[in-house]
């Protein structure tokens, strides 16, 4: 258990930490010379069962909260400390609320320096007291009159067995050892003989020494690290487990590349980002309403950030009041769902509210959408104990694996899947699975075959899109492996079908009566030698005495056939030809001066209509698009396929 002290300043913290362990958390010399703490101390003592009870000592002057914030942010047991002879002051009441803010459920009072006050001031302090707990975490937690500085206090000796009656009937080690591990670094320094070491409290997982499988890294870097040497609760260890004070002596790093604030995680943990939703609420003390972009200090883990606050769930937040809204930091920070913070006002002179992370990767467009706001409740939902269901309610392209194991905080082989839920398996072994709640995959396939319908209604002579056109229309945003795996379970349901690179619908073909073979079989070659320049609709039929129109409709069905294209009206390729010119554009697209008009124009020995023509017909299929003058390629186009092939090469 990690037991944190707070109150203000001169209350008698330091004093009370160091009777109840034997340790003076005061190790600067400023610190000694001046009589106040001006940074986290630390101290441990053993425990009848064998573990450490830890301490984290904060200062508690009023410029010093964001010290005494970056140590709260992981204890499990808030001790606060009330001078007998001053009562409640601004930093009691600032110290219990930031206590409240980040969720700890558990405490004592200690009622400090009692022998300084008559009975009449101690049952005032206390009243004061009692007052002030009422609706937090405290309120009928047991306050101790306490005279530290005398030996053999009994007060003093009432506190410590109750604290350590508490730290030996709780498992404190909240969020699990199975998860993955972080440790938010609140201390680093230079050990001679070790190097580089940084102390912080575990808030998840299990880190061990010299595992060499294990891929830690420094956030928001990205650095990796590796873990030389562990104290636990400052006794030497093979592990550090979550709930604990942990010492990370790393190898390979400099002690000037980390700072407080930093994490030390497995990699799997976090995805850095600027835009934090998170529900947030405003104390009653507050001094102002939260308004769009009003500049707030933000504190989690053990980081301080300034952000701008975007409101989500109303247009402004009055003290008192809760509701979402999106932090906009300047640089990107790390968060999980559930992380707990505070915020001070804009000048950092006031705690004024705090809450809890709800999605560290939030988009910074349609904040306020109905969809966006569905997902949020989902997560909040996922947050007080709903599982991964309600999140997946609102996932119509699931989960992967990374995104999992962000929102969750657990390694993917620990995570299972909701009732009504499936995984999506990736075509390529190497590539992340998706977790899909059975009606959003059903949804999701559906979509794409209402795409490919309404493009044969659109162009009913086309054979069909290519792949990465048809995701376009279906599903223009999502890891390439889930687009693959759509489209194969759809074609392995013979939902769809494939003809070369074009997909249709299994209604949508054509097949060829013998005379029609025939005659196909005399118009394809006199296609294929004209090259660039095919014969007109017209001419092919005076070509081979055959009547205009049955010409025409025998080269829409070898256009849905896909063995032509119709640049315009009239006027089809072969395919081959038709390939040979989008190599020509493609090696024009990757000179300086790019694909125009007029260099096709020159590379392919047509006149500028037609040139034009048909690279209007590359931007129509999707192997290219217009901007001003120019057409850049889309690589992902069926034409983009190598030589000699019908595939992609994507």
């Amino acid at each position: 258990m990690i037991v944190g002290t707070a109150g203000h300043i001169d209350h008698g913290k330091t004093t009370l930490v160091r009777a109840l362990t034997g340790v003076d958390t005061d190790r600067l010399k400023e610190e000694k010379a001046r009589g106040i703490s001006i940074e986290l101390g630390y101290a441990y003592t053993p425990l009848a069962n064998g573990d450490v009870l830890g301490f984290i000592d904060v200062p508690g002057h009023e410029k010093l909260v964001h010290t005494m914030a970056a140590g709260a942010s992981g204890i499990d047991f808030g001790l606060l400390v009330v001078a007998a002879d001053d009562g409640v002051m601004p930093q009691t009441r600032e110290h219990l609320a930031i206590l409240s803010l980040l969720g700890l459920a558990r405490g004592a009072v200690a009622l400090a320096k009692a022998d300084r006050a008559d009975a009449a001031q101690l049952a005032a302090v206390r009243d004061q007291i009692a007052a002030l707990a009422a609706g937090t975490f405290l309120e009928g937690a047991p306050v101790f009159g306490t005279n530290a500085p005398q030996d053999g206090d009994a007060g003093v000796a009432a506190l410590k067995s109750y604290l350590h009656e508490q730290a030996q009937a709780h498992a404190w080690g909240r969020r699990g050892a199975t998860g993955l591990f972080r440790l938010a670094v609140d201390r680093t320094f230079t050990l001679a003989g070790h190097g580089t070491v940084v102390t912080g409290t575990a808030h998840a997982g299990q880190v061990r020494a010299g595992d060499d499988t294990a891929d830690l890294r420094l956030m928001p870097a990205g650095t990796r690290v590796r873990v030389r040497g562990i104290h636990a609760q400052n006794q030497p260890s093979e592990t550090g487990v979550a709930g604990q004070r942990c010492a990370l002596n790393l190898a390979g790093i400099d002690k000037s590349a980390i700072a407080r604030g930093d994490w030390i995680a497995d990699a799997r943990c976090f995805l850095p980002s600027r835009h934090v939703d998170v529900a947030l609420t405003l104390l009653p003390s507050a001094d102002a309403p939260v308004r769009a972009w009003a500049p707030l200090h933000v504190h989690i883990g053990a980081a301080r950030h300034v952000a701008h606050v975007v409101p989500i769930s109303a247009e402004s937040l009055a003290p008192g009041q809760s509701g979402w809204v999106q932090l906009v930091f300047d640089d990107p920070i790390c968060a999980m769902p559930g992380d707990r913070y505070i915020v001070r006002n804009a000048q950092a002179t006031r705690t004024v509210g705090g809450g809890r992370v709800l999605d560290p990767n939030a988009p910074d467009r349609k904040r306020r959408a109905a969809a966006r706001l569905q997902g949020l409740q989902a997560l909040a939902d996922m947050l007080d104990g709903a599982g991964l269901g309600p999140v997946l309610e609102h996932a119509p392209l699931g989960l992967d694996e990374a995104a999992l194991q962000r929102l969750t905080g657990m390694p993917v082989r620990e995570i299972e899947a909701p009732p009504g839920a499936l995984w999506v398996e990736p075509r390529n072994a190497q590539a992340s699975r998706t977790l899909f709640l059975g009606t959003q995959w059903d949804a999701l396939r559906v979509r794409v075959v209402q795409a490919l319908a309404a493009f044969h209604e659109a162009a009913p002579d086309e054979p069909g899109p290519d792949s990465a056109r048809l995701r376009r229309m279906a599903m223009p945003v999502g890891p390439d492996a889930l687009w693959v795996s759509v489209l194969d379970d759809l074609q392995r349901d013979g939902r769809i079908m494939r003809n070369g690179p074009w997909l249709h619908l299994p209604a949508h073909t054509s097949a060829l009566a013998e005379a029609e073979a025939a005659l196909a079989a005399r118009l394809l070659p006199l296609l294929a030698q004209g090259a660039f320049d095919p014969p007109w609709v017209r001419d092919l039929a005076r070509m081979q005495g055959e009547p205009e129109d049955g010409v025409r409709q025998l080269l829409r069905k070898l256009l849905r056939r896909g063995e032509v294209a119709q640049v315009v009206k009239d006027l089809f390729y072969h395919r081959d030809q038709v390939r040979a010119m989008a190599g020509l554009a493609a090696e024009l697209a990757a000179r300086p001066e790019g694909l125009n008009a007029a260099a096709f124009r020159d590379a392919t020995g047509l006149g500028r209509k037609r040139a034009i023509q048909v690279l209007e017909f590359f931007d129509r299929v999707g192997f290219t698009r217009r901007v001003r003058d120019t057409h850049v390629l889309r690589a992902d186009s069926a034409y983009a396929a190598a030589p000699g092939t019908s595939e992609p090469v994507s």
